[in-house]
């Protein structure tokens, strides 16, 4: 097992009033895997609140940053540097415009696409080697009034809101095959789209000494 933690951050912002937005899923799914893991008490530092667990057998660190989204990396920074932890070694739990409410992605690197919190990581840590779990929660719909920053703070309808519980389980459950399997194979399962897996399962049925892995 590795020395140092595995850093689970969930983006969100601080405040009654975003408890419940489209915005604030990170901060659901984080907590979802701390008490999955049976974390102690959340603490404040780094600009933010933070607990310890296990999961999988990996001691993991959660971090909530409470400095607004925009400046998340504020929070992030110190903590991976109090706990001697790598960027690879960081996973970010955070919304995403591009993927249809309700579908979870896990990419590692990669660009911000104008996501605020994941801009303001780049710059604080100085790479974009980290793994990020992207959690769907759509464009605004058409007839939306207001701008996409409008949309981003407002909370799920009541249709999204049912389904909200699973959805935070499913990310949840992308960091715990993050510690599992691995990243590069829990990208590969987190990635590939279910009817990929059946025709994947099809012909590792049909060819079972060949055995073709989903990818």
């Amino acid at each position: 097992m590795p020395d140092s933690p595995l850093l689970v951050v969930g983006l969100g912002n601080p405040g009654r009033e975003y408890a419940s937005t489209r915005h604030n899923v990170g901060w659901m799914a984080l907590d979802e895997l701390a008490r999955r893991a049976s974390a102690d008490a959340w603490k404040k530092k780094f600009s933010g609140e933070w607990t310890r667990g296990t999961l999988g057998g990996r001691a993991c660190v959660f971090l909530r940053p409470e400095t607004f989204m925009n400046e998340s990396g504020r929070s992030v920074q110190p903590a991976a540097a109090f706990f001697h932890v790598e960027p690879r070694d960081i996973v970010v739990l955070h919304d995403e415009l591009d993927l249809p409410f309700g579908e979870v992605r896990l990419k590692l690197s990669g660009g911000h696409a104008g996501h605020n919190g994941l801009r303001s990581l780049l710059q604080h840590l100085g790479t974009p080697d980290f793994a990020r779990v992207r959690v769907g929660i759509g464009r605004p719909p058409a007839g939306f009034r207001g701008e996409v920053a409008d949309f981003v703070l407002s909370a799920f309808d009541g249709v999204e809101r049912a389904s909200v519980p699973d959805v935070v389980a499913k990310a949840a459950a992308c960091v715990e095959r993050v510690i599992a399997v691995g990243l590069e194979r829990a990208m590969n399962e987190a990635n590939t789209r279910p009817k990929e897996r059946e025709r994947a399962g099809s012909s590792r049925r049909a060819h079972p000494v060949a055995g073709v892995m989903p990818g």
